[in-house]
């Protein structure tokens, strides 16, 4: 008999279906509920692609507004949470406080237990509404600084400047921090999807499933990548000290971070919609050096290794000139991604199987076991 293959990552494997996102192959695009995302990015506010996400269509006007009064409605975070924040370690992560507030507002919320889809979608809204403001608390206390209450007449991207940095910047900052929003709520079955949809097939809450889809976000080969992408680009510092750069990692085969995609082979379909609103905003902020560096480091990788940028590689940068920290970065993933991960927990609850994969045994034969006297 022979071993069974071994698909090493799940790579090749198709472990369910879904019709909330796919990359279309033969367009190179990530479409949402059969949207392209760079039409939705350009149309749409990140409010309108979390309905669509969450119920197949894009709301009409009704819809919409009844969508954001709810969501705006749950903004605030409990005293406790506020203060639990407070008392997180300085040096942490912010990811390690994010993924803590979720799990303490499961210990708050009254509909933890009910796994009902009313439930489950009502819970959703309420941690779509509420980990920004966890993320904002985090950043703010952290710095001895009061956390603003949030604004219920603002959009979600121009509340979370608000609660950020006490103020709303200029309309070309909120639109690509929309965008980047946008273009990060979804992804077909990536780690941390996967991760959420795994813990909701045992039956867990969604409070649950998106505290294990937060913990795979952190992996640095998963969510972290912005967070990378900038670090790299301080590094470099100059424009003038790209091409260098780039040269001396390339004749070392050094990593470069914010390259190549497992799914996307002839670029990934986000990226030019995300530079372009990343370079709009860099020229009204009055700071053009991060986005001229990446210009060169994405030529030279084209040029010489045929390797494209993916969507990391542009939004690390836009959220550095927005004013954003870099540990951050990864948080406003969450924030975004929540969206995503709601879809399909919800998607994974109509037709639920509990995820359970074999494996090839690979350690040593049966023996029998000797008494300890023996050994």
């Amino acid at each position: 008999m022979s071993e069974p293959e071994v698909h090493k990552g799940l790579v090749g494997v198709y472990a369910d279906t879904t019709a909330i996102s796919k990359v279309m192959p033969e367009s190179n695009s990530l479409t949402y509920r059969g949207y392209p995302v760079q039409e939705l990015a350009e149309h749409c506010r990140f409010e309108e692609v979390v309905y669509l996400l969450w119920n197949g269509e894009l709301p009409n006007r009704r819809e919409l507004a009844a969508f954001e009064k709810a969501e705006r409605a749950e903004r605030r975070i409990t005293p406790r949470l506020r203060d639990l924040i407070a008392s997180f370690p300085r040096r942490g992560h912010p990811m390690d406080a994010i993924r803590t507030a979720v799990s303490f507002m499961a210990l708050e919320d009254p509909e933890t237990a009910d796994n009902s889809k009313a439930a489950t979608r009502r819970k959703a809204l309420r941690l779509l509404a509420r980990i920004p403001t966890a993320i904002a608390a985090r950043h703010r206390l952290g710095h001895g600084l009061r956390l603003p209450a949030p604004r219920s007449d603002l959009s979600f991207a121009a509340n979370f400047f608000h609660l950020c940095f006490g103020r709303v910047p200029e309309p070309e900052v909120v639109k690509a921090f929309d965008v980047s929003l946008i273009l990060y709520a979804e992804h077909t079955f990536n780690a941390s999807t996967f991760a959420a949809r795994t813990v909701a097939s045992t039956e867990a809450d969604i409070h649950a499933a998106v505290t294990a889809a937060i913990a795979a976000l952190k992996g640095p080969l998963h969510g972290g990548a912005n967070e990378a992408v900038m670090h790299m680009l301080k590094e470099i510092g100059q424009p003038e000290r790209a091409h260098g750069w780039i040269e001396d990692r390339l004749d070392h085969r050094a990593l470069v971070m914010g390259f190549g995609h497992r799914v996307y082979k002839s670029g990934d379909s986000r990226v030019p919609t995300m530079t372009r609103h990343a370079e709009r905003m860099a020229s009204v902020v009055g700071d053009t050096r991060w986005m001229e560096i990446s210009r060169i480091l994405a030529a030279e990788m084209l040029a010489r290794k045929n390797i494209h940028p993916n969507l990391d590689f542009p939004t690390g940068p836009a959220y550095y000139l927005m004013g954003f920290e870099i540990p951050m970065f990864t948080p406003i993933f969450v924030a975004s991604r929540l969206s995503g991960w709601a879809a399909h927990i919800l998607e994974q609850a109509e037709d639920n199987r509990l995820i359970r994969p074999l494996s090839v045994y690979s350690g040593v034969a049966e023996r029998s076991m000797r008494p300890i006297g023996e050994r």
